[in-house]
């Protein structure tokens, strides 16, 4: 079976990051899933971006939860930081992984209930450290989860229990086929981040993996397609 592509933060070589035009973008290309970052405004409403503040992506240095979303919407303007709400309506019936850096219980509430609200719970899953899965499994004891993990010694039973994810998710770099097929006899479904590289994506491909992060959707949708057509 072929692995599906996840978009990282949309098709950002292209357009800017974890912005709508990004997703629409990376499911043009060919993604069957896009991965987004999710924090909160001051005013708490999830909006999406990877850092703590606008200085990088927005050249505003000012720390988001210190902002309120009108003043996010004033500071990057109407095609700037998008709510959660605006991504799931761009991203349509396809899949969303949600990494929640800085997770806060609040947030994670927050969150989890934006996804229900908009009618997404079914399409989205959700990926971080073990700390922010446990929250989220916390907050909605059906979510589906990919557990980031960033070492090659596996997760200990009484975490595997706790979080009870889907998926497994590591850097590309640690993956291999011996791991994958020992995630796998475990019951467990494995991703790997961030694969921008056609040799790393091959090497991906070829160990098994069931999901492949990536920055360049169109390279890696040509790679699968060939492979699947070489079985």
């Amino acid at each position: 079976m072929s692995p599906v592509i996840v978009a990282h933060r949309g098709d950002p070589y292209r357009v800017r990051e974890n912005t709508v035009a990004s997703i629409r973008s990376a499911f043009a290309r060919g993604a069957d899933a896009v991965e987004i970052d999710v924090r909160l405004t001051r005013d708490g409403v999830p909006v999406l971006l990877h850092d703590d503040s606008l200085k990088r992506l927005w050249r505003v240095d000012r720390p988001l939860d210190r902002l309120t979303l009108a003043e996010v919407r004033e500071l990057t303007g109407p095609e700037g930081v998008p709510t959660l709400r605006d991504a799931l309506v761009a991203a349509g019936p396809h899949r969303v992984m949600i990494d929640l850096p800085g997770a806060t219980e609040a947030s994670v509430r927050a969150i989890v209930s934006t996804v229900h609200e908009c009618g997404a719970a079914d399409r989205v899953y959700y990926c971080s450290s073990a700390a922010a899965m446990l929250l989220v499994r916390a907050a909605d004891p059906a979510a589906e989860i990919a557990l980031t993990w960033t070492t090659l010694a596996p997760p200990r039973p009484v975490l595997l229990d706790a979080v009870a994810p889907r998926w497994l998710n590591y850097r590309f770099g640690l993956v291999s086929r011996a791991l994958t097929d020992r995630v796998h006899r475990d019951g467990l479904l494995v991703s790997a981040w961030t694969a921008d590289t056609r040799r790393t994506m091959r090497r991906l491909i070829a160990c098994g993996v069931d999901s492949i992060t990536t920055n360049r959707v169109d390279t890696l949708g040509s790679l699968v397609t060939r492979a699947a057509f070489e079985r």
